[in-house]
């Protein structure tokens, strides 16, 4: 580990590199969380260059969550695509609107996925132990 790197980054880096594929989509999900999070405070303050940092930053865990949807897994994967891309419409909406309640909208969506995919994660974990 370089000497630059703080010992938090470095238990980041482990802690995805010995994740497994369900327990990385919730850490996805978690960041996501947490920058619209931060961006709804923000909203609610009105420092809006913060705000559409933060949603930006939301937007492209979107992004990567859609680009990685396996198509070919069915149905679920198109109603997750669904999902991703309503909550990227409705993040347009709360930086057009500077809305706070649209991103705690998108907050409560995908908190519950995130607690569906930690579910999942759990009994993965079960099973291979």
């Amino acid at each position: 580990m370089p000497p630059y790197t703080s010992n938090t980054q470095g238990y980041h880096d482990s802690a995805v590199t010995t994740a497994t594929p369900e327990q990385l989509v919730v850490m996805l999900y978690d960041g996501a969380i947490r920058f619209l999070r931060q961006s709804e405070h923000a909203l609610g303050e009105g420092a809006y260059l913060h705000a559409h940092e933060k949603l930006g930053r939301a937007e492209a865990i979107l992004d990567e969550l859609i680009a990685t949807l396996n198509m070919d897994a069915g149905e679920i994967s198109i109603r997750l695509q669904s999902i991703y891309l309503f909550c990227k419409r409705s993040l347009i909406e709360a930086r057009l609107q500077k809305s706070p309640a649209k991103v705690r909208e998108v907050i409560g969506l995908l908190d519950d996925l995130r607690d569906a995919w930690a579910a999942l994660a759990a009994s993965a974990n079960v099973s291979a132990a």
